[in-house]
């Protein structure tokens, strides 16, 4: 998965002077603490609500949300008079969710923004681009992404031309494209394949995420399809490493 830094969130203790939504730093820590094969027992229930209170020191309704959230996203199940359980003592099965820009910065706990270098029809796109969404020409979205006003992230997308008339009438400063989907259009995303490496940052990077000419950067492609295995949107990004981390967890079996 890709997280934000946040350099001053100690780690495994609650802060509350960071500015970062409780719920979101318990969430954090329980995440990593049970990675580590912490907080939870042999058989892989967690604690009650009222220890978790006791533990990290914050309301019951700040844990709810935290747990909710991880829930959620299939880390943990909830039985019914029993409490609640790891999902899988599997890490590496675990599935990460299909999160834009704006809704992961948020859940970071940061206020998402943008500024627009280019945006409309075009038919100069990359030839994976074009082989991927079978467009002849399609709508192209350039921006510049913000944490909290500092610039961390240039996304260039890539739209069926339906899309993009659509995409064209709203304010592309501030929207959730994925829940713009789903709420407006009807379209549901069903997966994405996505391709994570390292690239130098040219001159034009360099001035934009303020780093120097070559520095290393965290490089993202990714075909979003919707659940009629369509492609709908072709991502490629790039992000300032001193702001986001790609975090795996692997592990390897041995045979009985």
């Amino acid at each position: 998965m890709i997280v934000l830094s946040n350099q001053s969130e100690a780690v495994n203790k609650v802060d509350f002077e960071s500015g970062v939504p409780l719920h979101l730093q318990v969430r954090e820590i329980i995440r990593k603490e049970v990675e580590n094969q912490e907080l939870v027992d042999e058989n892989g229930k967690m604690p009650t609500e009222a220890e978790l209170v006791e533990r990290f020191g914050v309301s019951r309704v700040t844990i709810r949300n935290a747990m909710q959230s991880l829930v959620e996203e299939g880390m943990f199940i909830r039985e019914r008079g029993r409490g609640t359980y790891l999902n899988t003592n599997r890490p590496e099965n675990w599935v990460g969710r299909l999160m834009g820009f704006t809704e992961s910065i948020r859940e970071a706990g940061f206020e998402p923004g943008a500024d627009i270098l280019r945006k409309g029809m075009t038919n100069q796109h990359p030839e994976e681009v074009r082989d991927q969404m079978k467009q002849r020409a399609v709508w192209e979205l350039k921006r510049v992404r913000h944490a909290d006003g500092i610039p961390i992230a240039i996304e260039q997308a890539y739209y069926p031309p339906e899309i993009g008339i659509d995409l064209e009438q709203q304010d592309l400063n501030k929207i959730a494209i994925y829940k713009y989907f789903e709420d407006e259009l009807g379209i549901f995303l069903k997966e994405a394949d996505q391709k994570i490496s390292a690239v130098k940052a040219g001159k034009e990077e360099a001035d934009i995420l303020g780093v120097e000419l070559g520095d290393p950067l965290l490089h993202l492609e990714r075909i979003s399809y919707s659940q009629q295995n369509e492609s709908v949107e072709y991502l490629k990004a790039l992000y300032h490493p001193d702001y986001y981390q790609y975090e795996i967890k692997l592990m390897r079996r041995f045979k009985q």
